[in-house]
């Protein structure tokens, strides 16, 4: 997938573990795992919210496009 999550990045950062995030944020730390593993194939605006809120940082600090060669094939699905 052309996404990549550096949540992982952010909180090492900022020295916050995952279960004090998902605290912090009120999700549990096995959402947030699959979040921070890139296993996730969607994210609500609020959890975005909430993470950044958290993490004092921007979108763009944890969320990052990386194109690959079968992009075009993804789209036209």
């Amino acid at each position: 997938m052309p996404i990549i999550v550096n949540i992982d990045v952010v909180m090492a950062r900022r020295k916050i573990s995952l279960g004090q995030l998902a605290e912090k944020i009120n999700i549990t730390p096995a959402n947030l795992s699959v979040l921070k593993t890139g296993k996730a194939k969607a994210i609500r605006f609020s959890t975005l919210v909430a993470i950044c809120r958290a993490l004092e940082c921007q979108p763009g600090d944890i969320l990052e496009y990386v194109p690959s060669p079968d992009d075009d094939a993804e789209t036209e699905e």
